[in-house]
């Protein structure tokens, strides 16, 4: 810069002395001079102004981005903290949902329902999940994150809390139904906790988020065992929102995604929360001007953006997978305490169960034994998690889902076969449980890591409902059809976890390694 400066003065002043050479010496001439001179530095000026305005484009000022500053901060106390506030919200989902095992079975015994009723009280909260898991997608991507999350702690608190005390069937399937509406918001406490994980350590992060789910489910059963034979299924479920009310307490100190800030304009709010993670984690803060490294997509959080050309088959693929997941999932979750109860009616000579009629007449109460053999699969979900923990940052997210899916195809073929030996099938349960839910995980790691900000929870909410209407399906297939075919509920089980490898296959896109999206250009 200071030779272009250099040349260009020289360029002037020797035009100038050129002009004025043939004037007469005197006072005139230093009076003309002089004004020669000042239009000369006057012009050079403008010049110097010129070049310096015009490298301001060459050189870009210090601009940062979300993705740069939550790296930069590392994995500190902040997100040690919100580790623990998302794994409550976490662990709350996860009692509700194992609660419906022991649930459906309880209600069967006292009232009488039939076994379709009984699958019933089970589908209603997935139906609630599905109807309700686009709408908080919707609302996390347009309100924040944050917001959602307080609405659904208190209102899954609300519903939970009433359903202990349903006068009759109808009002139990009422209020378990709005409990699964509530649930539909849990996968928006994964969002919100990815989107201030460093890029290294997120996939490990996220899937031991499950050790709190799996930490719920150990506990809801320890419950059952204590209370159900004394007080009932009512005090157990009045017990059992007390992660409830506290993750409600705490939501008005859940920090907002500084994402979604910048994605909703509203830089300086997340520059602020930006701050914030950098004092808890002792780090300096980042210089310069926040911004958006990505062109946004106008709007937030509408569906029909998960269908462009660039998401279209990702989104697709997802949603298959995701239906797969829950159906196999949930399928084990129910039918570990199925297997336990019809164990004994194996036939000797054929090797499958006999025929259960559905009749309200016939009810075994779930015993010591059963609790234990439920809490040994339950805890089946830590390996997995940690299996998963090992496999995903060595080959990816998509050949994880696959590879865990066809391992789990593969466990339930050997249920074809209806062991009488207790061990052999809580081995046989163990393995295929811990197996999904590894799945389960990998899924949640990769399905906010694909999509970008504006469409993150939108997108996870639909993957959400989606998941709830495999997990809809399968109390039909686990306490129903089982009763009747063993062979072809398992052959059902496996095949959809084959197609859903399949699919896992298919992704277009794989993140290990990948930055998050802070939006998408639409050409």
């Amino acid at each position: 810069m200071s030779q272009i400066l250099n040349v260009t003065k020289r360029s002037i002043r020797n035009r100038v002395l050129n002009d004025y050479e043939d004037l007469d010496r005197g006072k005139d001439l230093g009076v003309k001079r002089n004004e020669a001179y000042g239009e000369c530095y006057e012009s050079l000026g403008s010049v110097s102004q010129e070049l310096e305005m015009n490298s301001v484009s060459v050189v870009p000022d210090d601009t940062f981005t979300v993705s740069q500053a939550v790296n930069a901060f590392g994995f500190g106390k902040f997100q040690a903290k919100l580790s623990l506030f998302t794994g409550l919200c976490w662990m709350a989902d996860s009692m509700e949902m194992t609660i419906l095992s022991i649930l459906s079975l309880a209600l069967h015994c006292e009232w009488r329902i039939s076994r379709y009723q009984q699958a019933l009280v089970t589908t209603v909260v997935f139906m609630g999940m599905m109807l309700s898991s686009t709408f908080w997608g919707f609302l996390s991507d347009r309100f924040g994150r944050k917001q959602a999350l307080t609405l659904c702690s208190v209102l899954l608190f609300y519903y939970a809390i009433l359903s202990s005390v349903a006068p009759n069937y109808l009002w139990v399937l009422l209020l378990r139904g709005l409990v699964g509406f509530a649930i539909g918001c849990g996968p928006q406490s994964v969002t919100l906790y990815a989107e201030f994980l460093p890029s290294k350590q997120r996939a490990k992060c996220v899937v031991l988020l499950d050790c709190f789910w799996a930490f719920g489910a150990c506990l809801e059963v320890l419950l059952a065992l204590i209370i159900m034979p004394t007080l009932g299924w009512r005090w157990l479920l009045a017990i059992s929102t007390a992660p409830l009310l506290a993750f409600a307490c705490i939501c008005p100190w859940l920090p907002e995604s500084a994402r979604y800030q910048v994605a909703s304009g509203q830089s300086e709010k997340a520059l602020e929360t930006l701050k914030r993670v950098a004092t808890e984690n002792n780090k300096p803060m980042l210089l310069g001007r926040l911004v958006v490294d990505d062109t946004v997509i106008t709007g937030r959080g509408r569906f029909k953006d998960l269908l462009i050309p660039q998401l279209r088959l990702t989104s697709i693929l997802l949603w298959f997978i995701w239906t797969g997941c829950a159906f196999c999932y949930y399928g084990v979750v129910l039918m570990t305490t199925e297997l336990f109860e019809a164990s004994e009616t194996c036939s000797r000579t054929e090797g499958i169960f006999q025929p259960v009629e559905s009749c309200s007449a016939d009810c075994r109460k779930l015993n010591t034994q059963d609790y234990m053999d439920l809490l040994w699969t339950t805890l089946a979900e830590f390996p997995g998690i940690f299996a998963t923990l090992f496999v995903i940052e060595r080959f990816g997210r998509k050949k994880t889902m696959a590879l865990q899916f066809l391992i789990f195809a593969a466990s339930v073929c050997l249920l074809f076969i209806c062991f009488k030996n207790r061990i052999v099938l809580t081995l046989i349960l163990f393995i295929a449980r811990g197996i999904i839910a590894g799945v389960f995980q990998a899924a949640y790691v990769y399905t906010p890591e694909v999509y970008p900000t504006q469409l993150r929870a939108i997108g996870v909410g639909a993957c959400s409902t989606m998941a709830r209407f495999g997990a809809m399906m399968t109390p039909y297939i686990a306490q129903v059809l089982m009763k009747s075919s063993l062979v072809l509920a398992m052959s059902i089980y496996s095949s959809v976890a084959v197609l859903a490898a399949v699919c896992c296959f298919l992704l277009p896109v794989e993140t290990k390694g990948k930055e998050m999206k802070e939006g998408l250009s639409r050409k």
